[in-house]
């Protein structure tokens, strides 16, 4: 068993954009696409239901396998295991917007799971590299949540208004005061809010002053999300012109 386990931990260095890496960014950007293929195919509400009891399954049981085996391995202390970063909430999201179908919880799995997680997923703080379990537990807690987010998109149309980006910018924000307390109790950096990430990220260009870092954060933030509305807003502008010519040439019809 320990044999097993020194296995398990043997610390194989990640390499960005790497096989390993460029397989999971392929893999995340298909595998929703071809699971709403198959609820297409079947045409079954129990087939999109299996998938998502499938994805649901599979995020919790990682989430677990991997903090019974960072205690195990000893390899982390309490202070990092609390569930304070941006993923663990999002996958909290995209878990009930799944399971109860609702269209705001959905709205805040879109923008915290694309705007947030995507990113970790191009340029991920991580040490590890396949085949360590590490490099396992952190992409499919990482995938798991866009797969979700895009499933639900494609299987039930699901997606954000403009009013959206008020209500998740206010759960953001709610995220971000807690966070901050915690990473002062604990000198832990969740949510990189002591500090920017030791992988290039976004982050890595804002100002090495914490107030302003910090401050540049929230407009990075909101612009994430301003451009995550974008091809929705202009889905709905050009369907505006469509529909409004549209009545126009009708009218003009009827009236001559």
């Amino acid at each position: 068993m320990r044999h097993q386990l020194s296995y398990l931990a043997m610390n194989r260095e990640f390499h960005a954009y790497g096989p390993a890496h460029l397989s999971v960014i392929f893999l995340t950007v298909a595998l929703p696409f071809i699971l709403a293929a198959i609820v297409r195919r079947t045409r079954s509400q129990r087939t999109e239901t299996a998938i998502i009891v499938t994805l649901s399954v599979l995020l919790i049981l990682n989430y677990a396998v991997y903090m019974t085996m960072a205690r195990r391995l000893g390899s982390v202390s309490w202070q990092q295991m609390l569930p304070l970063q941006l993923c663990d909430w999002g996958m909290v999201v995209v878990l009930v917007a799944m399971l109860t179908g609702s269209q705001r919880w959905f709205e805040v799995a879109y923008f915290w799971g694309i705007g947030g997680t995507l990113q970790a997923v191009l340029t991920p703080n991580l040490h590890f590299g396949f085949p360590d379990f590490r490099f396992f537990s952190f992409f499919i807690s990482h995938c798991g949540i866009i797969v979700g987010v895009v499933f639900l998109m494609l299987t039930r149309r699901y997606r954000p208004y403009l009013m959206s980006i008020v209500r998740v910018f206010a759960w953001s924000e709610l995220y971000f005061v807690i966070t901050l307390m915690a990473d002062r109790y604990t000198g832990y950096n969740y949510g990189f809010l002591l500090h920017k990430p030791e992988a290039f990220s976004i982050l890595s260009f804002l100002s090495d002053s914490r107030p302003l870092y910090l401050l540049e954060m929230q407009g990075v933030a909101l612009l994430f999300f301003l451009g995550l509305y974008a091809p929705f807003a202009i889905v709905d502008l050009v369907r505006g012109k469509i529909v409004g010519r549209f009545c126009e040439t009708s009218s003009k019809m009827i009236g001559g």
